[in-house]
Formats: structure tokens, sequence, C-alpha cells
């Protein structure tokens, strides 16, 4: 698609939205039960691209993908009505008389680019947010998952009218066309170079933006902790989706008086999920494609393997792998890594675990695992992430009532549930006054008014 239709499907939603219809709750109502209604007629169909994009077996399609967004839309359906209603707030005397609102209103005409390792979850749950507040909105998904891109143009079709929803597929340089027009709203999610190549084409407009990025994310597991849970969830949390996901975890920091008996509860709970060969296991997932299977494969020289290793370019398979003897200095270190491997870092103290948290960028998610309610205090009052989990991992990033969101380097901005409404939504504040009476003190001369302002005040 060239410029000139950009520029034209752009056009068209703005006179759509400077119609009004989108703003209509019972509109946006009615456009939220369609796109769930296309979700639900067509999950095998999604199920399918899923597995052709990135070997998804059925069980991680939905609880990662189709799922979460039937989830948000339902959420939005229970409380829209309440989310659009004006707020009362209190006026302050000085203003008398006075009466105060908040007005929720849509930006207007939103992007939203995704990425290709949840297609579907990562370009729908924001569009929720977006019809919900009353925006119109463009969609480009990512290029590296062709089957979901196809397929979710296919959906957008038949629900939308292309001038209120219009998705538009492509590479690098339809995203850089898409970037250099005017929008309302930006919603992003991809990588931290990517988000700035974003921001910095916002800034031309002043365009708000939304960057949900990614990072390193540390699990720190210390001393005192249930080995056998705490493997099972660390296993979960990294090898789900074959590792491609934002908020798996990147690294482990491990208590070495404990490393050993954790490590080999989780070589044994791996050989549980993926059966001695994973190569085989339906339940295991692929790499997205052979750029970042080439990536991921030239970081396994790293460290000592423990576990896995195995490759198979050719299927894009790359085995769930275990690696120690890592002290923070490797390339498999450096960034995020967004695959099945997982290495490993012992220390010796909790505080040494935290400085080498310290020293790195903020991340989106940071796990502990511990029974030691004081050290569970302690972790999150001197650290700072996005979001995360004590004793537990990743489960976080699926509440409709957590709101889900990076810090610093790993993003601006939150969305899920009623912060995705909030994400699309401008609070306007309106001050509406009546003709009852007029304060004469606010006017020229000000004579001695300066007192009873500061008492009003």
């Amino acid at each position: 698609m060239d410029k000139k239709n950009i520029s034209s499907i752009i056009n068209k939603q703005r006179e759509f939205f400077s119609a009004g219809m989108s703003r209509d709750p019972p509109f946006r109502i009615g456009r939220l039960n369609a796109l769930r209604k296309a979700i639900v007629d067509n999950e095998q169909k999604i199920f399918d691209a899923l597995k052709r994009d990135l070997g998804k077996p059925a069980f991680e399609s939905y609880g990662g993908e189709t799922g979460i967004v039937i989830r948000e839309i339902d959420y939005a359906l229970r409380h829209l009505n309440t989310w659009t209603k004006p707020k009362r707030v209190s006026s302050p005397l000085a203003y008398f008389p006075s009466k105060s609102y908040i007005i929720p209103e849509p930006y207007g005409v939103a992007l939203i680019i995704g990425p290709w390792n949840f297609p579907f979850q990562l370009m729908l749950a924001p569009l929720v947010g977006a019809i919900a507040a009353g925006n119109c909105a463009l969609l480009k998904p990512s290029i590296a998952a062709p089957e979901c891109s196809h397929l979710m143009a296919e959906i957008a079709s038949e629900c939308f009218d292309p001038a209120y929803i219009s998705l538009i597929e492509g590479g690098a340089e339809t995203a850089q066309m898409l970037l250099e027009e005017r929008f309302d709203r930006i919603f992003f999610t991809g990588g931290s170079a990517a988000g700035r190549t974003v921001m910095m084409a916002a800034a031309k407009n002043l365009t708000p933006v939304t960057l949900e990025l990614g990072g390193k994310n540390p699990c720190i597991v210390d001393a005192d902790t249930h080995l056998e849970y705490t493997a099972r969830r660390i296993v979960w949390g990294k090898f789900f989706n074959a590792g491609q996901s934002c908020v798996a975890v990147d690294y482990l920091l491990v208590d070495k008086r404990i490393k050993k008996q954790l490590v080999d509860r989780i070589v044994q709970f791996t050989r549980d999920c993926y059966g001695p060969d994973p190569s085989y296991c339906p339940d295991y997932g692929r790499i997205v494609n052979e750029f970042h299977f080439d990536r991921l494969s030239g970081l396994l020289g790293c460290g000592s393997l423990v576990m896995g290793g195995q490759v198979d370019r050719a299927m894009r398979y790359i085995a769930p792998t275990i690696i120690e003897r890592i002290t923070g200095v490797e390339p498999i270190m450096e960034d995020e890594i967004f695959g099945p491997l997982l290495p490993i870092i012992e220390y010796k103290d909790l505080s040494h675990a935290l400085e080498f948290v310290h020293s790195r960028p903020k991340p989106l998610a940071l796990y502990f695992f511990s029974r030691n309610k004081p050290l569970q205090d302690r972790v999150l009052r001197e650290t700072s992430s996005g979001g995360g989990c004590i004793n537990d991992t990743v489960i976080h990033e699926t509440s409709t009532r957590l709101p889900f969101g990076g810090v610093g380097a790993s993003g601006i901005g939150k969305y899920h549930g009623k912060a995705s409404f909030d994400t699309f939504t401008h609070e306007r504040s309106i001050a509406k006054s009546g003709f009852q009476m007029d304060n004469p003190l606010r006017y020229p001369p000000y004579k001695n008014h300066l007192k009873w302002l500061k008492k009003f005040f």
C-alpha cells in the first residue's frame, strides 16, 4: 500500500470520527460484541494460523491469545456505561457558584502497531481499549507472523467499516509511512529500538504514545523457597511460547546454597513437560523465523550447557536450554533473549543480586521467590520494574484488574481492563458556572482583595 492510500484511509477515519458515531456508547458495545463473535467464530482458524507461524499448541493459543482478548472484551462490556459517564468533582469555594466535571472523551484516530510473538492478543487487546474509549483505529500487525496478519485482516474487514477500523499489512516500509502520518494516539508493542523510532516520529506531531517494550526480566530465587513449585513456575514462565514473550523469565539469580537442587528440579520438570526430545512434543512452540533462530543459536556458546542446546534450522526448533557459569558479561546477558535459553547466575548474598539488577535498565517484569516476607518487601522496595510476581511468574500480565506496562527503558503507559480505556481516553476538565451571582473579588481594582483570596484558597 502506498502513502496516498494510507492518507486516504486516515482521512476517512477522521471524517467518521468527526461524525460522532464512534462516541456513542451503544455503538461501542455493538462493535465490541461483533469483535467477540468474530474471535469465537474463527477460533480454530486463529489456532491454525498461530500453529503455522509459531508452532503454538491450542492451549497456549487460547490461554495466551484469544482467551485474554475475550476476557478484555467481557470486562469492558460490563463496565463501559460506568466508564463513559462524566465524573463530578468538588469545586473550589473561590469559584462559587460553579460545578466541576471530568468528561472522558476519545482522542480520535489511533494507530496500533503489534508484534509477532502474541500477534492476536497484543493487537486486539489494545483495540478493545480503543473501541471502548470511542476512537477510530488503524492497525498494523507484524509481517513476521504472516498467517496471523492475513487472518486478522480478514476478521477486521468482516467486523468493521474500514472508515472506522482498518488493518494495513506490510513490513518496515509500511510502518515508516504510517509513522509519517498524524495520529491522535499511537500504541506500539515491540522492541526498544523500534520503540525509539516510534517515539521520535510521534514527537514531530506531539502525539501521545504508549510504548509496550521489553527488557531482561530477572528472576531472583532465595534459599528459603519451595523448590518444587519454584522450579515448575520458572519452567512455565520461561518456555511458554518457546520463551518468545516480553514477560518471560530472562535470567535467574539463584542463592548458591540451593542452586544445584533448583537446577536439578528445573531440568527434571522441563523433561516432564516436553519429554526427552521436545522436538516431538506437540506442546512446545517454534522460533518465529530464521533471523531469530540464527540470533538465538549464536548465543549458545555462552556459559556451560546443563540441558538442551539442540537446534534444527529447517524446523525453526531450539530445545529448552539451561545455561550456567554465567557471570553477566556474556553476549547472552546484553539484550533481551526472547527465546528458550535460560542463563543462571548464582549469588552469595541478596544484596549482590539486587546490585546486579540495579546495574541494568529497569525491566518489564521482576520475579522473586521466597517464603521470607521481610525479604519480599525488601525486593519490592529496592527494585523498580513495570510489574512482576512474588512466588510466581507471568500471571500478573493476564489480569484485567492489574494495569500492565513498563517503566523506564521497558515502556511508557499501561493497559488491560480499565487501564486500556484510560490509555485511549482524554480526561477533559470542565468547570460550569451559573448566573445566580458573580464574585467581585476576582476583578480589578484589587485593593485589599488579596487577603480574601488567600482565605478562599
